[in-house]
C-alpha cells in the first residue's frame, strides 16, 4: 500500500489547513456564482465549446433539481440536511489523524462544497447554477463549483478507501500497541 506520510502535504495536515482549503472553495463558489449572476441572463446559454455552455439557473431543489417543485419546504429541509453535514465533517475533521491526510482533503473539498451552497439557500432561497454540459440535445444538469467540490471530495474519499484505508488503520492499530 502507498505510504500516506511520503507526501509534502503532510505539513498541511493540520485540521485548521483542510478549513482553509473548504474556505477558498467557498470563496471561488461565491465569487463564481455571483460573476455568473451579474454576467448572464436567466435561462439564456452562452456557448464556450461544442459540449460546455454558461447558463444561469437556480436550483430550488437538491442535486439534479430534485424536489425542485415541492412547494417550498425543500429549502429548509436541505439546509437543515447542509447545516448537518457541515457540523458533522468539522467534527470529523477536528478528530482525524494527521497521517489521514488524503480523507482530510476529500473533507475540506466536501465542507467547502456544502457550505458554498448553504450559503445560497439562505440568501436567496434556491442554489445558483450556471455550468451546463451537454452532447447534441442532451443535457446533463447544471452545476457550480461548489457541486464540482462536493464531487472531486467524493472522487477523493473513494480513492482513500480503495488504496490507503487500510495503511491508516494499519499505523494507527500500530501506534495503539506500542
Amino acid at each position: 500500500m502507498p505510504n500516506t506520510q511520503s507526501t509534502g502535504l503532510k505539513r498541511f495536515a493540520h485540521p485548521w489547513g483542510w478549513f482553509l482549503l473548504a474556505a477558498v472553495v467557498i470563496v471561488l463558489d461565491q465569487w463564481s456564482k455571483a460573476a455568473a449572476t451579474a454576467g448572464l441572463t436567466y435561462g439564456r446559454p452562452v456557448e464556450v465549446t461544442w459540449f460546455f455552455d454558461l447558463t444561469l439557473l437556480h436550483n430550488h431543489g437538491a442535486a439534479f433539481s430534485f424536489l425542485s417543485d415541492a412547494g417550498g419546504w425543500q429549502r429548509w429541509f436541505f439546509t437543515g440536511i447542509a447545516l448537518f453535514m457541515s457540523i458533522a465533517i468539522t467534527i470529523w475533521l477536528l478528530r482525524i489523524a494527521r497521517e489521514r491526510w488524503l480523507e482530510a482533503a476529500a473533507l475540506g473539498f466536501v465542507l467547502g462544497g456544502a457550505v458554498g451552497n448553504l450559503i445560497d439557500r439562505l440568501r436567496f432561497g434556491y442554489v445558483v447554477d450556471f455550468i451546463s454540459v451537454h452532447y447534441k440535445n442532451s443535457y446533463f444538469p447544471a452545476f457550480n463549483l461548489a457541486d464540482s467540490a462536493i464531487c472531486f471530495g467524493a472522487f477523493l474519499m473513494i480513492v482513500y478507501m480503495l488504496f490507503f484505508q487500510d495503511d491508516s488503520a494499519t499505523k494507527s492499530g500500530e501506534q495503539n500497541n506500542a
